[in-house]
């Protein structure tokens, strides 16, 4: 038994030390000697140690880390987290602002709230009866990773609520951002490189990777913070605005974000986006953009939410990161399909904690209308804050020393010349036994886009072929598992995974089959389309082009291409070698599919699975899938950050399907 005495002491130690926490960490405005503070922690320890009993979720020690964890656990959010659709200029700012009106039927004006929308990781906190209970990461929105013993190292998110017990709902579930600052990231990485270890890229994947520690004492010991910026359910809280509501959260013992402004109309707003993209650099937190909300609860319930964003809320994105810096060097890449593609060699420079080497230069066209040459300073970007690209040369400082990127007339693989036709930007190397064409025909060919070999990614091909494993497609079919495991960072495991995985792709589709080879004009809405109307693939090989034609939706290019590719010899013996190693084309189920007569187009990122997953399902299911927008569509499938298709499909009419609508039509029962 705890005598009452120590217990009663334990309690105010708590409380002390989680007072002080927050004066500290969250109003930066301590008021005790860090000596003080050390000596009332020392002593909760003593007494938690003696009493084991006394510990309490909200213990200020449990910050420190408990055990290592097996794995994360899923947790369903009791309301989804959705994301925001993204707005780029003033002019797109307005539209949403009179969206918003058309819907509430109402010219009045609006109140907005701005909020910096911080580079890090959202995340879900649920408080009962004051405590925290659970945290997890947003997920696919809909279920999430249990991640509450790391989030509880992070000493900006309370363990205890603040204020009278009567003034917190029974279970408040909070939403906000962990992040990491510059100077605890710098920190960070500086760790890493003395011990050895690979840097973070940015604050952001530091942030991420420190929450999905399995080990929580790693977590402590990185200086992550957090802001606060929404409940889950604003009808569980005593506010009406969305501005009342970051008070009463300050007042529970939140950090909040010190730049939110309430906008009175649209002109406050953009004021506040010049002020955050001026103060951007000099923050000690990253941020990509702003964050607007109808501060008004009553309206953003009137105005609910779409399938995967709320309609009463938007990120306005600042413009994309550029820099300068030098071509060095301009190097000639060899495609799949032959293509020569230039990609500028770049002094390294970083460009929102990217440290960029190598930018596509795309074409000799693309070279010439920019008028690029080698030892040019040169402007670059991260297109969309992912690929980088040169946007054009600095003329003002030429020294007259730069050279002119001059095109290869032969290969740089295999010295076959090349060839640009007629009508055509890209210049092709149109030797069929190129090295470079067939190491990337083989990638294609184990990839996503092809029989999508589990185990089988870019790099582990790339080894098999520097290995002698793999020279030619059959050779895949040829893998055995202790070739595999010898192989470095290979084992046992892996290789058995990679055997196994192959020896499932033997039972395929010709669909699928003929979209893997790679041929130059085929891709899987083309081989969908061969394969429905021509069963197997003997019947395949022996079409002549007038056969091919013959097909709705089979153009000249793709009926010649089908053509003299299996009129090789050398083809036809590979196929044979691959068909001996045990590959069965399965024949094509009897009689009309759901799907059948559906025309699908996939735009946007799915949650809950990839692309070419959700096009195979649906051309399993009989429908046909295409890449461009037309009429025919019956079926356009909108994931997050559609784009400019999405608004086109709108204006045209076309059936837009959301993620959880498609979901029903696939007969699942949720994403």
């Amino acid at each position: 038994m705890v005598p009452e005495e120590i217990r009663e002491q334990a309690r105010e130690l708590r409380d002390r030390i989680n007072y002080h926490n927050h004066r500290y960490y969250v109003l930066d405005d301590p008021v005790i000697a860090d000596v003080e503070y050390d000596r009332l922690f020392r002593r909760l320890q003593e007494l938690e140690l003696e009493y084991p009993e006394l510990i309490t979720p909200d213990s200020p020690s449990r910050r420190v880390g408990g055990a290592p964890l097996a794995g994360f656990e899923e947790v369903r959010h009791v309301h989804p987290m959705l994301s925001l659709d993204n707005v780029f200029s003033e002019a797109e700012l307005a539209e949403f602002e009179e969206k918003l009106k058309r819907y509430l039927k109402s010219t009045e004006p609006i109140t907005y709230i701005a909020e910096p929308k911080m580079d890090g990781l959202a995340v879900e906190l649920v408080y009962e009866r004051g405590v925290l209970v659970t945290g997890a990461t947003r997920g696919d929105g809909l279920v999430g990773e249990n991640i509450t013993p790391q989030l509880k190292t992070v000493q900006s998110i309370p363990l205890k609520l603040q204020g009278h017990e009567s003034a917190v709902p029974e279970q408040l579930v909070v939403r906000g951002e962990v992040f990491l600052g510059r100077e605890g990231f710098a920190a960070l990485n500086r760790q890493r490189a003395e011990a050895g270890e690979p840097l973070f890229a940015n604050p952001r994947n530091a942030a991420a990777g420190s929450l999905r520690q399995l080990d929580p004492k790693v977590t402590a010991r990185r200086p992550l913070d957090c802001f606060v910026y929404a409940a889950a359910d604003s009808g569980t809280v005593p506010c009406a605005r969305q501005s009342e509501l970051f008070s009463w959260l300050a007042g529970l013992g939140f950090a909040v974000n010190p730049y939110i402004k309430l906008c009175h109309g649209l002109d406050d707003v953009q004021a506040h986006y010049a002020h955050l993209l001026e103060l951007r650099d000099t923050l000690a937190y990253e941020i990509d953009g702003m964050v607007v909300k109808v501060d008004d609860f009553s309206l953003q319930q009137r105005l609910g939410n779409t399938t995967r964003a709320p309609r009463w809320a938007v990120a306005w994105k600042f413009p994309a990161v550029q820099a300068t810096t030098t071509i060095e060097k301009v190097e000639f890449q060899v495609g799949r399909t032959g293509a020569v593609t230039p990609v500028a060699l770049l002094k390294p420079v970083n460009v929102e904690g990217v440290v960029v080497q190598r930018a596509t230069l795309h074409n000799q066209d693309e070279i010439k209308r920019k008028d690029l040459r080698i030892g040019d300073t040169v402007l670059i970007q991260r297109a969309g804050d992912v690929i980088p690209e040169v946007v054009k040369p600095v003329v003002e400082k030429r020294t007259g020393n730069e050279q002119a990127i001059i095109f290869p007339e032969t290969c740089p693989v295999c010295s076959h010349p090349l060839l640009r036709p007629e009508g055509e930007a890209v210049t092709r190397c149109v030797n069929p036994h190129c090295p470079a064409q067939r190491l990337q025909n083989l990638i294609y060919f184990a990839g996503k886009s092809g029989m999508d070999i589990e185990g089988l990614g870019k790099k582990n091909v790339e080894q098999l072929v520097s290995e002698g494993l793999v020279a030619d497609i059959p050779d895949f079919f040829r893998l055995r598992k202790d070739d595999l495991a010898r192989l470095d960072g290979w084992g046992e495991k892996s290789a058995e995974k990679v055997v196994a995985a192959l020896e499932k792709a033997k039972q395929t589709s010709l669909a699928r089959f003929l979209g893997a080879l790679g041929i130059r004009y085929v891709g899987e809405v083309t081989a969908a389309l061969v394969a429905r109307h021509l069963d197997t693939l003997d019947a395949v090989m022996a079409a002549t082009k007038d056969d091919l034609l013959a097909i709705e939706g089979i153009g000249e290019q793709a009926a010649a291409s089908l053509v003299d590719y299996f009129s090789d010899p050398s083809t036809r013996d590979m196929i044979d070698q691959i068909l001996s190693e045990g590959l069965t084309i399965l024949p094509p189920v009897e009689g009309e599919q759901p799907l059948t007569g559906r025309v699908f187009l996939f735009t946007g990122t799915l949650n809950s699975m990839g692309r070419s997953e959700a096009k195979q399902i649906v051309k399993e299911l009989g429908a046909q899938v295409v890449s461009g927008l037309s009429n025919r569509v019956t079926d356009f499938v909108a994931g997050e950050k559609a784009g400019g298709k999405l608004k086109k499909a709108q204006e045209r009419n076309i059936p837009v399907v959301s993620e959880d609508e498609f979901f029903k039509i696939i007969g699942r029962s949720e994403g």
